[in-house]
């Protein structure tokens, strides 16, 4: 996926939980338990991966594909990671999987005051269409999605952000 050389985008697995974990209890509030990334890698149409640079895991994303819907249950990149556009290489990858196994539309839900995040999907199509109240227990949540991935205009979107990666 046009990776530099010491990065790759791969599957998570089990073996990856303990830096999967404390990513996730740096970055959450909320964070999930090893207990949720173990059911949900066991689970059917799920696609969980991370992003290692220098044998160290940088970010890792999930998706869970229902019908012809993929929805982005996670997403994360480390602060400051060696490597630029973690995120990004992470989103292409969640987005190849849910096209491969049937998906038009694209969905997740992020926290209303992160901007920046908000900002970063929105450069992959989505668009906000309501809010969750107190998704997250202490604040709503936006909830955004991309239609018609499948076709054309979807595949010279990522290929242009593809195009763009450092």
């Amino acid at each position: 996926m046009g990776l530099g050389l010491m990065t790759s985008v791969r599957p998570m697995t089990v073996d990856d939980f303990d830096a999967v974990m404390a990513i996730e209890l740096a970055t959450y509030t909320q964070p999930w338990t090893e207990r949720i990334f173990t059911d949900e890698l066991a689970a059917d149409a799920r696609t969980y991966v991370v992003a290692e640079h220098d044998d160290r895991i940088v970010g890792y994303g999930g998706l869970m594909q229902v019908g012809e819907d993929a929805h982005v249950t996670t997403l994360v990149s480390v602060e400051g990671a060696p490597v630029k556009a973690v995120g990004t290489r992470l989103m292409l990858a969640l987005i190849a999987s849910g096209l491969s196994a049937g998906a038009r539309q694209l969905t997740l839900e992020v926290r209303a005051s992160n901007r920046r995040a908000q900002e970063f999907y929105r450069k992959f199509g989505l668009a906000p269409v309501g809010v969750r109240k107190n998704y997250y227990l202490d604040e709503d949540a936006l909830i955004m999605w991309a239609h018609e991935i499948s076709g054309g205009d979807y595949t010279a979107r990522l290929a242009e952000i593809e195009e763009a990666l450092p």
